[in-house]
């Protein structure tokens, strides 16, 4: 089995494959640089013995990270825990991609495993969008070029600055408007980011979409905001849940 782990700026994902690329599990735990090594691999124990799998099973670990404080700790908590260090997503991990960025180290381990997974799954030009943190864009091109992308505030990012530089406003979470016109304030709120975030996407979109006339481009999202905000798009989206993941699935393969 592959032991696979994603660490984002607020959650941590875990997944287990089995030998057939099947997905065991999917957990999500809370991302703390300050945890020591013996906290993650407590945590790691615990998630096995909750989806009832025995991690002495485990032939193999990739980890993704875009922490950097909380990378050493954790590939210590892995070799611990499995005996032998995970591999992790970064310089010298074959990928199959052409990064053609100024500076190839500055795009995130994550954005390089959902390129990887696109690329599995749909004919480029590609758009990924993971919708976390940050809301991150990226574009491929024919040729598996990572061509760049461009990076926004989160949703969630958005709602927290509005409620605390705006008095009045109050801390809301991100769920499906009532209605496109909003009758209280929460109403209006939820219906401004969730529309409007989808609004931008579209728009962007339909921008990335004029670089490659007469072709057509595929859009994929992923992160724990897209569900909500997909199905406001007027583009056709397609919602990956588990577009990161099977990256890293197909990443270690690569480089076995």
């Amino acid at each position: 089995m592959l032991l696979a782990i994603d660490v984002g700026n607020s959650n941590t994902s875990v997944g287990l494959f089995d030998s057939g690329k099947k997905l065991r599990f999917l957990a999500s735990l809370d991302t703390d640089s300050r945890k020591t090594a013996d906290q993650i691999s407590v945590d790691l124990m615990n998630l096995f013995t909750l989806y009832r799998f025995d991690y002495t099973q485990v032939s193999g670990a990739i980890l993704c990270s875009v922490v950097p404080p909380l990378n050493f700790m954790m590939e210590k908590a892995l070799t611990r825990l499995l005996g032998r260090p995970p591999m992790v997503v970064g310089p010298g991990v074959r990928t199959g991609l052409n990064i053609r960025l100024t500076v190839q180290t500055q795009v995130g381990a994550d954005i390089v495993a959902d390129a990887v997974a696109a690329l599995e799954k749909f004919s480029p030009p590609i758009i990924t969008i993971d919708m976390g943190t940050a809301t991150t864009i990226g574009v491929i091109s024919q040729g598996r070029n990572y061509e760049g992308g461009l990076l926004l505030p989160g949703v969630n990012v958005s709602l927290e600055a509005l409620s605390r530089r705006a008095a009045q406003l109050p801390d809301i979470s991100l769920q499906h408007p009532k209605s496109l016109i909003g009758k209280t304030t929460e109403d209006c709120m939820r219906s401004g980011i969730v529309y409007g975030t989808a609004g931008m996407l579209d728009g962007i979109i339909d921008r990335i979409r004029e670089e490659f006339p007469g072709q057509e481009v595929s859009a994929v999202a992923t992160g724990g905001n897209a569900p909500v905000i997909v199905r406001y798009c007027r583009n056709p989206i397609v919602y990956d849940k588990f577009l990161l993941m099977d990256g890293l699935w197909t990443i270690y393969q690569k480089n076995r």
